[in-house]
């Protein structure tokens, strides 16, 4: 019930006011029937926009911290999180990927929307960096086709740090949905998961006009130390 009041009444008609979402393709989000949601990740905003202009709940996971901040800080981050659908998930154990995917194949066999950044995190500087195999697994398991979803300028509606969004116009691209049909019974086999995860990489990169690196975000955030240079 949190979900639809905020979307219709306490926040979404303001935002649709402030930042006048500009959306192309909304029509390939099917009206029925599980559906993954596959989008690049710029800015924290991106978990924002997104419930607001697809029609159907969205639901994305999150981490548990995310749920358990004290304060008045720690009592909105979970009140937003819980109002937008989103699933806390435990990501400290070995089997947190499992818990995660396992979360998400309830969503799509009740015939829901999954939402997933395949990025597995926020891109620190803007272009596209190589997807998780998570997405892939999931659209196998589940059969459910993949609509990728490209965030083409929220990095500069709300950089990363910043807490106060900058006024601008949101702009979202959707394209058609992704059928994996032809690898049924294919989950497990890295080969078929990565191949899977790349198309889906390469058609966000088409949709979102954004530089690919081959490499994972959460790496390029954390570079190893520069070891010293021999005297």
């Amino acid at each position: 019930m949190l979900y639809w009041l905020l979307k219709y009444i306490i926040l979404g008609p303001l935002l649709r006011l402030v930042f006048r979402p500009q959306v192309e393709g909304l029509a390939h989000v099917p009206a029925t029937g599980p559906v993954i949601l596959a989008s690049n990740h710029l800015s924290f905003s991106d978990s924002i926009f997104t419930p607001l202009i697809v029609k159907r709940k969205v639901t994305f996971i999150a981490k548990a911290e995310y749920f358990t901040g004290r304060g008045l800080k720690g009592w909105l981050t979970k009140l937003f999180f819980v109002g937008s659908g989103t699933i806390p998930v435990d990501r400290s154990g070995g089997r947190a990927a499992r818990a995660a995917l396992d979360t998400q194949l309830q969503v799509l066999r009740a015939g829901g929307i999954a939402g997933i950044y395949p990025e597995g995190t926020r891109s620190p500087d803007g272009r596209l960096y190589r997807g998780k195999t998570g997405v892939a697994r999931l659209a196998l398991e589940s059969g459910a086709p993949v609509v990728p979803m490209a965030m083409l300028n929220s990095d500069a509606i709300q950089p990363t740090g910043q807490i106060i969004p900058n006024l601008g116009r949101v702009r979202i691209r959707f394209g058609p949905p992704l059928d994996f049909s032809r690898y049924a019974g294919l989950a497990g086999d890295r080969f078929v998961e990565r191949a899977v995860t790349d198309e889906i990489m390469y058609e966000l990169m088409d949709l979102s006009g954004r530089e690919y690196v081959d490499t994972y975000a959460q790496k390029a955030k954390n570079p190893p130390p520069r070891q010293p240079v021999p005297a």
